[in-house]
């Protein structure tokens, strides 16, 4: 059973993540479609990932959407910033067209959207809480729907990330029995690495350590196993970072192209 320390086993069903290579589409399967759309989501289940992982933020009228970047400039046919902005506005953008034509018209999806959409599909759902301190709340709020989908209910089908480590914190303490990930960037931990003490209180909170894969060597993912936590590096875009870190021991990663996973189930 996947869990931090300390957790207790909940009746509730478990989804089995822990019996072999964790495959996690990056903003779905974001090497072949539009990131975090439907587009991309489906093409995820389409190849059969373990997980696809998404970016929530909060529109002005206090929606939850998926969206990476912090303003809609990047990834569709508008401007400006997300929290400014009403569900009803956000929906009117184009979000698919600056990948290519095939997607023209493809919308930013809410979060309730996604969770509905893929609920009951046999694919699990990485969230991660983009930017939580622009958006006081948002822990209890994805909590909320979490709850109200009864999707808090398959330990492993929903995992809460964040590199807002104070959030996941909040998070956890809001719905212990949900897994979480803390996020590891390169830029903040490239100087000291990542220690002894950062692992210890990650093991507090978190079922996951999801570094950025510059930082990952043996030593840190035996590590992280040591405290009772998996590793899921980000982000693979090559069949050689796939191998280097496959070798080393991770128990998945988070790639754009979901093949890059395939070839490890079996061993």
């Amino acid at each position: 059973m996947l869990g931090g320390p300390g957790l207790k086993k909940t009746a509730f069903a478990e989804v089995k993540t822990d019996s072999r290579f964790i495959n996690v589409a990056h903003r779905g399967a974001s090497g072949y479609a539009p990131e975090n759309t439907i587009a991309a989501f489906d093409k995820a289940v389409e190849m059969k990932a373990d997980f696809f992982e998404l970016d929530v933020q909060r529109s002005k009228d206090g929606h939850l959407v998926v969206l990476h970047d912090t303003s809609v400039d990047r990834t569709t046919d508008g401007t400006g910033y997300v929290r400014d902005m009403t569900l009803a506005e956000l929906k009117r953008l184009d979000a698919g067209s600056w990948f290519s034509s095939k997607y023209s018209g493809e919308k930013i999806p809410t979060l309730e959207e996604v969770l509905e959409r893929y609920r009951n599909k046999r694919i699990n759902i990485l969230i991660e809480l983009k930017k939580p301190s622009l958006y006081p709340g948002i822990e209890q709020q994805v909590a909320n729907l979490l709850r109200e989908k009864h999707m808090d209910r398959w330990r492993g089908k929903v995992v809460v990330q964040s590199f807002n480590h104070d959030s996941i914190r909040r998070f956890h303490q809001t719905m212990p029995w949900v897994m979480t990930g803390a996020l590891v960037s390169y830029t903040s931990y490239k100087d000291t690495g990542v220690t002894n003490e950062h692992l210890n209180t990650f093991a507090r909170y978190a079922d996951f350590v999801n570094p950025n894969k510059k930082l990952v060597d043996r030593d840190l993912v035996n590590r992280v196993h040591q405290r009772g936590m998996k590793i899921l590096p980000y982000t693979v875009r090559s069949s050689e970072a796939a191998d280097r870190l496959f070798h080393i021991g991770v128990d998945g990663f988070v790639t754009d192209y979901p093949e890059l996973g395939y070839i490890y189930y079996a061993q």
